[in-house]
């Protein structure tokens, strides 16, 4: 356009100069053709310039789309995550019972001793060691623990339950001598995390009875 403006000017101040008849219509036909062409340039221009203006509104549609398929597609690995999380839950079971097994008194010792239960009941998954006496949790997860014995009267009666280093509950019965038996338990919850281990010390100077039936110690994963 600003082309065009200069020529039209540049035709105007020709006419000031005294030229002949036969030139002025031979320039006028030059500079009507050289105007079409112009036109016709200008018109390009301007296509060119929508088709690069439809270019980048295209672009950034693409984008757009490509973002929301980012987002959608992180939202479905997050699902099959969760699917396989759930999964795997639902197939991880951790139940143990055993008993401490022989038939006579286990103790007194003069320093507290790790209970060994080596009569096992149920061991689902493995995770108690009837060599070691130990529970070693296979995942992280909220678990149920109880202790129970039986033992004569003659001794004090006192069992530990710890978590790794550090005593969660007793379970404890005086020495009598009235009293022939005792007999005692105790439960607790136990947050743990893989590879926390529970056991059991029976305190130093007491005594439970061992057998296939009376003292037992058991747990099992309640949630995850």
């Amino acid at each position: 356009m600003i082309v065009s403006i200069c020529l039209l000017v540049f035709f105007c101040c020709s006419l000031n100069f005294a030229q002949p008849e036969d030139g002025l219509s031979v320039f006028k036909t030059e500079f009507d053709a050289l105007k079409e062409k112009l036109e016709i340039l200008e018109t390009k221009l301007r296509d060119t310039e929508m088709r690069q203006i439809n270019c980048v509104s295209q672009i950034a549609e693409l984008k757009n789309e490509a973002e929301k398929l980012q987002a959608i597609e992180t939202r479905l690995n997050n699902s099959e995550n969760q699917i396989m999380d759930l999964r795997t839950k639902e197939r991880t079971k951790v139940i143990f019972s055993a008993a401490a097994g022989g038939s006579g008194a286990i103790g007194p010792f003069s320093t507290d001793t790790a209970l060994i239960y080596r009569a096992v009941i149920t061991n689902i998954d493995g995770a108690y060691s009837p060599s070691t006496g130990i529970f070693t949790a296979p995942v992280a997860g909220v678990y149920y623990f109880t202790i129970f014995y039986h033992a004569g009267g003659k001794y004090e009666g006192k069992l530990l339950l710890f978590k790794n280093s550090e005593l969660m509950v007793m379970t404890h019965d005086h020495k009598s001598k009235s009293d022939s038996a005792d007999n005692g338990g105790n439960a607790v919850f136990l947050q743990l995390q893989q590879g926390d281990q529970v056991y059991v010390l029976l305190n130093a100077n007491s005594h439970v009875w061992g057998s296939y039936h009376h003292t037992t110690f058991s747990g099992f994963l309640v949630s995850q």
